[in-house]
């Protein structure tokens, strides 16, 4: 018989009925202070004020999927955008640049002339 869990306790109750020992309820704990917690927020949640903003319109749920999902995806795209004309405004720059160089070394007397007129064309004239 050693073989055999321990056998559960029943005891009896002051009512006179009996009850397993691992039924009785919990002994009431004496009311301690509730403990005060300190949370150090560090980084503030996501502003998700367009979303609600679009939820308490009545517009669907999928509607602001695609706000969420696609949102980004415009900001990436107009980025893209952006570096590239940059890109192709620095390349003219280069490139006048270079044919006004040009234009200055070869074209003798002519051609410090046009690079002047075209200097002075690009600067604005000044008004005597």
């Amino acid at each position: 018989m050693s073989s055999l869990p321990d056998p559960i306790r029943v005891v009896q109750l002051p009512d006179g009925t009996y009850t397993y020992a691992d039924h009785l309820p919990a002994p009431i704990q004496p009311t301690i202070a509730p403990q005060v917690v300190h949370q150090h927020i560090h980084q503030a949640p996501p502003d998700r004020t367009v979303q609600r903003i679009a939820l308490g319109s009545g517009i669907g749920a999928g509607t602001v999927a695609a706000g969420v999902y696609f949102g980004p995806l415009l900001v990436g795209a107009l980025t893209v955008i952006a570096a590239n004309l940059a890109l192709l405004a620095f390349l003219a720059t280069v490139l006048a640049w270079g044919v006004v160089s040009v234009v200055k070394s070869i074209g003798g007397p002519e051609g410090q002339a046009a690079a002047k007129s075209l200097g002075k064309a690009r600067r604005g004239r000044k008004v005597r």
